[in-house]
């Protein structure tokens, strides 16, 4: 059950890798400097000090150039292929009691597939606020970004289950909204 909960975690932090790649990070990395979590073998650097400093300032960074217009979306071009390759890391990292090539294998397809998909819709809806605003909402939905990377790292770390599940209910209802979903049965006869 440890191990199916720490999966459950590392794909949560790789979902909010998708939001801002250095807020999960440096959750992360703090909760472990903290003695709050313990990382798997040879991740241990992520909870060092330098570490903290390294991600806290780059936290700082990224959160803040996402709130100028048109400079986001440079960070975009970055962001993606980044996202990625923090999902993959913060997955590997979350894994405990795995055999290595498992645990790789994991973190590469679910943990990267997760937070690339998550980072390309962020890309997708901050071209849609671009085309509709100019540019000049997309400083709102940099908000909504950052809340939602700081409330799904911690979330994923405090409750690795009822996220992952919040996030397939909305994954569905959003699909639903956007295809033809099959029709539910009338309660009338």
């Amino acid at each position: 059950m440890e191990t199916f909960l720490s999966v459950l975690a590392g794909l949560g932090l790789s979902a909010a890798c998708g939001f801002r790649v250095f807020v999960p990070l440096f959750v992360v990395s703090l909760a472990a400097l903290t003695g709050h979590l313990e990382l798997a073998q040879g991740f241990e650097w992520i909870g060092t000090l330098p570490a903290v400093i390294a991600f806290g300032t780059a936290t700082v960074l990224e959160v803040t150039a996402y709130f100028v217009p048109w400079v986001d979306h440079i960070l975009d071009t970055m962001a993606t292929p980044s996202a990625v390759v923090a999902g993959t890391i913060l997955t590997a990292a979350m894994i405990q009691d795995m055999s290595p090539f498992l645990r790789w294998t994991v973190a590469l397809i679910a943990g990267g597939g997760i937070s690339g998909t998550v980072q390309g819709l962020t890309v997708a809806a901050r071209g849609f606020s671009s085309a509709i605003t100019g540019g000049l909402g997309n400083p709102l939905l940099a908000t909504a970004e950052a809340t939602g990377a700081v409330g799904a790292s911690v979330m994923s770390l405090v409750f690795p289950g009822l996220f992952l599940s919040i996030i397939l209910v909305l994954a569905i209802f959003f699909f639903c909204r956007t295809r033809q979903c099959p029709a539910q049965p009338s309660l009338s006869p």
